[in-house]
C-alpha cells in the first residue's frame, strides 16, 4: 500500500467513525494488522473509570482478530497524539507510570470484554488531554471533556512490533481467580489477603483486601479475619461511604461496627486528590486511636503504598517494605521469592514507587524514615500529627 492509498484509508475510517458505534478493523495487505475504535463519550462506568481509565467501544476479542495478541508494540494515534503501548491483560504488567493497551482476560485465557487504554498508577483520561475529573464532596465523580476536545474521541491502532513485548509480558504474566477451592494451600486470611504488618517497628497495623466488597470473591474471609484480629479503626481507599453501605455484603457485617473513612481514591499517586485524600486519611489514624485495618479493593495496590508509606515511617527497612508488599503476589498469584518475575514485578513496583514519592534514586540506600516523614508533611500534615500517627501504629 502506497503512502497516498494508507493516507486516504486512515481518513476513510475517520470518516466512518463519526456516523458509526462499532470498531473497524482493516489490514494492510493482509499482514500489518490495523484497527479503530472510539470513545463515544465520558459516562462514568461505562467509557470512562475514576482511575482515569478509558474503555473503548471495541470488544478485545475484535481487536485480536484483527491480528494483535498480548505482549504486541502498538502504535496509537488519537487527538494530536501518537503513543507506543504494549498489549496486556492488566496494568500490572508495566512499570509504574507507564500507558498500554488493556485486553482482559478471562479465566479461561480468552479476550474480554472492552478494549481499554490505561497507566499502570496513573491517570491516562488526564494526562494525555482528554479530560478533567471533577470529584464531589460525597466522593462520586465525573469527567468533563477538556477545551478543544470533541466527542467521540477516535483511536487508530497500528502493529509496530508483533511480539515487541512477549519477554517482559512472560515474566511479568499473572493469573488467579476468585475461587475459593482453587487455593487450598492458603488460609483463609491468605486467600483474602489480610495479614498483619510486621516489619521493623510495627505493631498496630493490618492490611487486606475489601471486607464489604464481593467482587473478587474474597470479602466473606476478610470480614472474617477483621473481626478476629479485633480491627475498629479502619481506612477505606477504594470506595465512598454511599458505595460502600449500599453493597448487600455491607449490612450485618463486622466492617458495620468500625469506625470507618471513606476516601474513595483513585490509583495516581501523583495526583493532588489523591495526596489530599491520603492526608484525610492519614489524620484520621493520627486521630483515632484503636486497632488499624488499611484496605483498596484487593489490598495490592493502594494499600500497598499506604502500608508502605507507614512501615518506612516506623522504621522499616527497604527489604523488609518490599518483602512485605510482595506477600500479596504470593496470595493472589503463587510468586515465589526468588523467582525471576518476583524481582520483576517487586523493582517495577513498590521500589520505583517510594523511589518516586521519596525523590529518591535507591531506597535501599535512602533514610526512609525521613522520606516518609517529608512525604507526609509535603501532603499536609503537621509533624504534630505525624507524631501521634507514629505513636498509634
Amino acid at each position: 500500500m502506497n503512502k497516498t492509498k494508507k493516507i486516504l484509508t486512515v481518513l476513510l475510517l475517520l470518516a466512518v467513525a463519526t456516523v458509526s458505534v462499532f470498531a473497524q478493523a482493516i489490514f494492510e495487505n493482509n499482514e500489518y494488522p490495523m484497527f479503530f475504535a472510539s470513545v463515544p463519550s465520558l459516562e462514568v462506568n461505562t467509557y470512562t473509570s475514576k482511575y482515569g481509565n478509558l474503555n473503548t467501544n471495541a470488544g478485545t476479542e475484535d481487536f485480536f482478530k484483527a491480528g494483535f495478541n498480548w505482549g504486541d508494540l502498538v502504535r496509537v494515534r488519537f487527538l494530536d497524539k501518537e503513543l507506543v503501548m504494549p498489549v496486556v491483560p492488566a496494568y500490572s504488567y508495566v512499570d509504574t507510570g507507564t500507558a498500554a493497551i488493556i485486553a482482559s482476560k478471562d479465566a479461561d485465557g480468552k479476550p474480554t470484554g472492552a478494549l481499554q487504554l490505561a497507566i499502570n498508577m496513573g491517570d491516562f483520561t488526564s494526562t494525555y488531554g482528554i479530560a478533567t475529573k471533577t470529584t464531589n464532596a460525597d466522593k462520586t465523580f465525573f469527567w468533563t471533556a477538556k477545551e478543544g476536545v470533541e466527542l467521540p474521541v477516535h483511536f487508530l491502532f497500528s502493529m509496530t512490533g508483533k511480539d515487541g513485548y512477549r519477554t517482559e509480558y512472560l515474566i511479568r504474566d499473572l493469573n488467579r481467580t476468585n475461587n475459593r477451592e482453587d487455593y487450598k494451600n492458603l488460609t483463609d486470611e491468605q486467600f483474602a489477603n489480610f495479614r498483619k504488618v510486621q516489619t521493623t517497628g510495627m505493631t498496630n497495623l493490618y492490611r487486606s483486601s475489601n471486607p464489604v466488597n464481593a467482587e473478587i470473591g474474597r470479602n466473606k474471609e476478610a470480614d472474617a479475619a477483621a473481626k478476629a484480629a479485633g480491627i475498629t479503626v479502619v481506612m477505606n481507599l477504594a470506595d465512598d461511604r454511599a458505595t460502600a453501605e449500599s453493597r448487600a455484603e455491607f449490612a450485618g457485617s463486622y466492617y458495620s461496627t468500625c469506625k470507618v473513612i471513606y476516601l474513595g481514591l483513585g490509583v495516581d499517586f501523583e495526583a493532588p486528590e489523591f495526596k489530599a485524600g491520603l492526608a484525610e486519611g492519614l489524620r484520621f489514624f493520627a486521630e483515632n486511636k484503636g486497632t488499624y485495618l488499611v484496605h483498596c479493593k484487593e489490598g495490592k495496590d493502594r494499600a500497598g503504598f499506604v502500608s508502605a508509606l507507614l512501615e518506612c515511617l516506623k522504621g522499616a527497612t527497604a527489604r523488609e517494605v518490599a518483602e512485605d508488599y510482595m506477600i500479596t503476589y504470593y496470595n493472589y498469584y503463587g510468586v515465589e521469592k526468588g523467582t525471576e518475575k518476583y524481582t520483576a514485578i517487586e523493582t517495577s513496583n513498590i521500589d520505583k514507587i517510594l523511589a518516586n514519592a521519596f525523590g529518591v534514586s535507591d531506597i535501599f540506600t535512602a533514610d526512609l524514615v525521613a522520606g516518609a516523614r517529608t512525604y507526609m508533611k509535603s501532603i499536609g500534615l503537621s509533624d504534630a500529627e505525624i507524631d501521634a500517627l507514629a505513636a498509634n501504629l
